[in-house]
Formats: C-alpha cells, structure tokens, sequence
C-alpha cells in the first residue's frame, strides 16, 4: 500500500514537470504558430522525399497502425506525383535514449523528415531542435514534445474529448459514487498526463461522488499493466473501474481482470485498438474502448509531412488538406486535430480491423 501511494506522489511530481507540454493540448483555432523552425530545407517541392519514422516503440498493433497509415499516405502522395518514401524503426520497448538513439541514426543519415511519438516531451525534445538545425523537416504524432522543436503535431482528439468519453463509460458500468484507478503508459507522457488532468477537471465538475484512488504506470508494458492492476485490486478493495490509458495498459488491465474472475464486478474502459480488444469485448470484460483510428493517424502525419516539404503547411495555416482525410482543422497554433474519438463496442467492433 504504501509503495502504491509513493508512486502516486510520484505521478503528481510528474504531471507538475510536464504542465507546461499538457497545457498545449486545448483547442484554441486563434493561437499563433508556435512550433519549430527548420533551418535551411532541401528544396524538395515536387520531388523525393526520405523520410524515417520513429514511434514510441514498434512491435505493439497500435504503433503498426500508425505505419500502416503513414504508409499508406506515402503511397498516395506518390501515386499523386509527390513521390514520397518511409521507413518505419524504433526500440522495442518504450525508452526514450533508446528513441533518442534511433532520431540521431536518422540525422546522421541525413533524411529528409522525421516523425516522431515521444516517450518523453521533454528528454526528446533536445535532438529533435538537432534535426531541425541541421535541415530536415519534424512532424509529431500521437505523443508530443516541446512545440519548438517540432514543425507541427498531429492531435487525435482534444483531451477533454477523451477524458469525458472515458469517464461517462466507466460511469455507465460503475455509477457516479464509486472508487476507480488509473493505469497509465509513463509518468512523463504528455498526452496521457492531459487527458488525466482533464479527467480529474471533469468528475469534480460532473461526478464529484467519483473518487480516483491513485494513477500508476505501466511504461508501454502489456506484462506490466497486468502486475499493477493486480496491485491495485489488493490494495484498494473497493476499486469498482480501472481507466487503462494506453494501448498495452487497456489490455493488460483487462486480462487481470478476467484473470481474477471479476468480469462484471470491476469495470475496464480506455484507450487501446479495436484488434486487442475484440477478445474482451466479446468475453463481456469491456464494454466500451474508446480511440480515434491510428491508421488516419499516420495518414494524416504523412500528409502533413509533405505539405511541409512543398511549402503547402505554413505558420498561420488553419487547416490542413490530408488526402482521404478532407481538411483537418488547426489548433493550438501548430496542432493539426483529427477529430473526435470513437466508442468500441460490442455492437460496432467487428467492423473495424487495425
């Protein structure tokens, strides 16, 4: 118990560090552009463009969506005269010298674009400003960094979209007066600490019955996620939901629930894809996953890219013409939004393969 407790002091710490990334993540339309700059570009208007892509790690379905989707941007851009080439690598855990590692192997290689999901917005942030210094274009997707040292960043869905879809779930399985937990990736994730700052913002407002008893991590770590949940099941015995805010802590968090044989006695709502949650959906163990589709994720990040590339992306911009997308809205000065999320249920889930 008292270790549970050390490491939600821990997170409190945490989510104070990266205040000044989390807050980045509204949706004021009318913010000036307060991205990075690059110094000194090729000019590669009309022609081939290299590009790396370096997640937060490979191997997980959700970061193979993302490829998947820059992929498939990259293809469409080239059938349409833009001919545009991607390699998606990264570690294969969620560490950020790791990433760190692989952005410098990519600088040294002299690409033309990196696309980046930071482990960390603060630590990855120094080799990114490297990037752009030395010529080649930086466009963030999924986890941020610091503004300044990226071009532009491709949101999911605004904070306050998430945490009220979260909760409203989890209070359709558990009532507006009960104790819940939160499973989180890293204590420094600058997507995840927003949305948990803004689910803490909601139930104060609209479930102030609603107790949050404490946020632990699960560092990108399914095999984690499962351990920490159990520690929450033992140490807090009245806990009636878990939010799993990552796509290993969702599933992880849901097989330790079916793996004590609590299927519909502990809820489990979050963020994960629609492929590994089928199996705890149809089980009855979730009712509701709620995410946006990472395959238009990585569409649209690739479309930014090259937008960029061909000076079609300025500061001052407010939207962004993505393919197949249509145009995505700009916000928060250089965020490209995606739109709101999507709720996974048994009743919608099969229609869905990423």
């Amino acid at each position: 118990m008292n270790s549970l407790r050390h490491l939600h002091l821990k997170t409190t710490v945490f989510l104070l560090a990266v205040a000044s990334v989390a807050t980045a993540f509204g949706d004021d339309t009318t913010a000036p552009y307060n991205g990075g700059k690059c110094v000194n570009p090729k000019d590669l208007k009309g022609k081939k463009a290299v590009l790396a892509d370096i997640p937060k790690l490979i191997g997980i379905g959700y970061f193979n969506a993302t490829a998947k989707g820059i992929a498939e941007g990259c293809a469409d851009l080239t059938k349409a005269g833009l001919p545009t080439e991607v390699t998606t690598d990264g570690p294969t855990v969620g560490d950020i010298q790791k990433q760190i590692e692989f952005i410098d192997n990519a600088i040294s290689r002299g690409v033309d674009g990196i696309f980046f999901a930071a482990n960390d917005p603060v630590a990855i942030s120094p080799v990114l400003r490297k990037a752009l210094k030395a010529g080649i274009h930086v466009i963030g997707y999924d986890a941020e960094s610091q503004p300044d040292a990226r071009e532009w960043f491709v949101q999911m869905c605004t904070p306050d979209g998430v945490a009220k879809a979260d909760i409203d779930c989890l209070v359709k399985e558990i009532g507006s007066e009960a104790d819940f937990a939160i499973v989180t990736s890293s204590l420094t994730a600058a997507g995840q600490n927003a949305w948990i700052a803004e689910i803490k913002k909601y139930i104060a407002t609209a479930y102030p019955k609603l107790n949050l008893v404490t946020i632990l991590p699960a560092e990108e770590d399914q095999q984690k996620a499962f351990q920490v949940t159990g520690q929450i099941l033992k140490a807090y015995p009245k806990v009636k939901g878990i939010i799993g805010l990552s796509s290993v802590a969702f599933p992880g968090a849901a097989d330790a629930i079916t793996q004590a044989n609590l299927i519909g006695k502990i809820a489990v709502v979050g963020q994960s894809t629609p492929n590994q949650m089928k199996p705890f959906v149809k089980s009855g163990a979730v009712k509701s996953d709620v995410l946006w589709n990472p395959v238009d994720l990585g569409y649209a990040a690739a479309y930014a890219m090259r937008a960029v590339i061909d000076g079609k992306l300025k500061p001052g911009d407010t939207e962004l013409d993505a393919g197949r997308l249509g145009k995505l809205k700009i916000i928060n000065g250089s965020q490209i939004l995606l739109g709101r999320p999507t709720v996974f249920t048994k009743d919608n889930i099969d229609k869905y393969d990423f």
